[in-house]
């Protein structure tokens, strides 16, 4: 997430990563599969590390984010599909909601998905634009 191409699309990331930071990091990703018994991936192409990604309980919602390594960006659209098909089979994931960095110009994608556009929201002091899919 270091890479600036990768950065100009994540507004919470204000800080410069250190050993500590990516400490402080994992253990918060891993704490969301303790809390809620489910969280974040690391996906692989062709047994190549592509980025990591995955839901998070956001108050009653689960949200789907993705970050993707800067050659692997076409790959988005796909491991989307296949979380979505990962949610439409669990019960507990009725809806997912997609926070979009205002940088995120492209989301004709998400809308073919089935997600419609709820407005704009503030998350931890950054605007995003936010999507819903129902899955059920």
């Amino acid at each position: 997430m270091s890479d600036p191409r990768v950065a100009e699309h994540m507004p919470l990331l204000t800080f410069s990563w250190d050993e500590r930071k990516a400490k402080e990091f994992v253990a918060a990703k891993e704490a969301c599969w303790r809390r809620d018994g489910l969280g974040h991936w690391a996906f692989l192409c062709n047994d190549v590390y592509v980025g990591w990604g995955g839901f998070q309980k956001e108050g009653d919602e689960w949200d789907f984010g993705l970050v993707l390594k800067p050659e692997s960006f076409g790959l988005g659209l796909r491991i989307t599909r296949h979380a979505i098909n990962f949610a439409k089979a669990d019960p507990r994931i009725p809806i997912v909601t997609f926070l979009l960095p205002p940088s995120r110009l492209r989301l004709r994608a998400l809308v073919r998905l089935g997600a419609f556009y709820v407005g704009e929201v503030d998350y931890e002091g950054a605007r995003f634009r936010k999507y819903r899919l129902e899955t059920g």
